[in-house]
């Protein structure tokens, strides 16, 4: 089903808005993440840590 000049658009115009709220937000809250979130890196590694660990368990046995 072909979008309509329209739908284009307001996709195109949405997604642009979406972006910049977001940009927006994040920059507003930048120095409340350094401060209430430091290390978080650590726990996402940790995560992807376990997942790999999983996985090659799995492929092992």
């Amino acid at each position: 089903m072909p979008l309509s000049t329209g739908q284009i658009i307001f996709a195109f115009a949405f997604a642009i808005v979406f972006l910049v709220a977001i940009a927006m937000s994040y920059f507003a809250d930048r120095k409340r993440h350094k401060r209430h979130y430091k290390n978080s890196y650590l726990v996402l590694i940790g995560i992807a840590g376990i997942f790999a660990g999983v996985y090659f368990l799995v492929k092992i046995f």
